[in-house]
């Protein structure tokens, strides 16, 4: 892992400096130009690639959630470069600690005082690949970083870099020895990210540049030319932020009846995860009074979402 020190009696860094809007017309422009230097080095994935995007303009956080293999670092690491922001990447393990991430005091026998050598977390893009391997102490060291956009060490603030975001990922398809993100911590993410595996032609593309001579395990993104500087970019979110939302968009989004106390029905549910947990509830009523054996046993399955439905709307006999 790759730190820098500074010493401890360098005062903070200076906030970002006021930056205007940039008008609707070079906004479009410069997004067009920024998704064609990504797509140099990241093949396909246009939705993956919007949706992080759409993160970055928004200055929220990211999570990704897929298989390794993908393309995840690449895309950050290209993403990086295109936008002339530092990337930073911390491999979360079970045996990781808080400070491994936000940065220690250390103290230099020399120098006879204690220096601050600070964590991968000081980059403007940073990559916490896996986090769910992690336990939640480690976890919740991300927090006042991903909300306030600071880090504190031995009682001192030290203000990130601007602008900051953090694209995590987390491996589906093992449960064993990882550690589930709380309530807390995913509502830190802005968006999560499903990616899945590249389509027929993207496949053909990427063996026709592995067959030039391009090597993808590489990670290169030298291909890949800065369009924007960090002010730029600042200049970016806040053109996305002064975009007008009419208001009856608002109203629609945000008038959604409340739930009923005692659930609401599957048909006439307001949201599908609260229909969901209504259904899901509903089977294991059904199983825990006392069914016949054999949909006792059909009913033992209610994690299923085929299953719990089913046996919700079974009529009883």
């Amino acid at each position: 892992m790759t730190t820098d020190s500074t010493s401890p009696a360098l005062a903070p860094e200076p906030a970002a400096p006021a930056v205007s809007a940039l008008p609707l017309d070079q906004l479009v422009t410069r997004i067009a130009s920024l998704r064609e230097q990504v797509a140099r080095a990241f093949i396909g994935q246009e939705r993956v690639f919007d949706e992080v995007l759409l993160a970055l303009l928004a200055g929220g956080h990211v999570l990704i959630e897929g298989v390794p293999g993908l393309g995840k670092t690449l895309l950050v690491r290209a993403l990086a470069a295109a936008v002339s922001c530092s990337f930073g990447r911390v491999q979360f393990t079970p045996d990781l600690m808080p400070t491994d991430v936000t940065g220690h005091a250390i103290y230099d026998p020399k120098a006879e005082r204690f220096q601050i050598r600070r964590g991968p977390v000081f980059a403007n893009l940073l990559l916490a690949d896996e986090i769910n391997r992690a336990p939640a102490k480690t976890q919740a060291a991300l927090l006042e970083c991903m909300q306030e956009g600071q880090v504190t060490i031995e009682g001192r603030r030290f203000p990130l870099p601007a602008p900051f975001m953090v694209v995590a990922t987390q491996n589906p398809i093992e449960q064993e020895g990882t550690y589930p993100l709380p309530e807390a911590q995913l509502d830190r993410f802005l968006i999560k990210v499903l990616i899945d595996y590249p389509t027929l032609d993207d496949e053909k593309r990427m063996v026709d540049e592995v067959l030039s001579g391009r090597v993808a395990a590489d990670l290169d993104v030298s291909r890949v030319n800065p369009v924007l500087s960090q002010p730029e970019l600042l200049a970016l979110q806040q053109g996305v932020a002064a975009l007008r939302v009419d208001a009856a968009v608002i109203d629609t989004r945000c008038a959604s009846p409340a739930p009923p106390a005692n659930g609401p029905a599957c048909s006439a549910a307001p949201a599908r995860a609260a229909a969901w947990r209504w259904c899901a509830w509903r089977a294991r009523r059904r199983c825990w009074r006392g069914a016949t054996s054999s949909r006792r046993t059909t009913c033992a399955r209610w994690r299923c979402r085929r299953c719990a439905i089913a046996c919700c709307w079974r009529p009883r006999r």
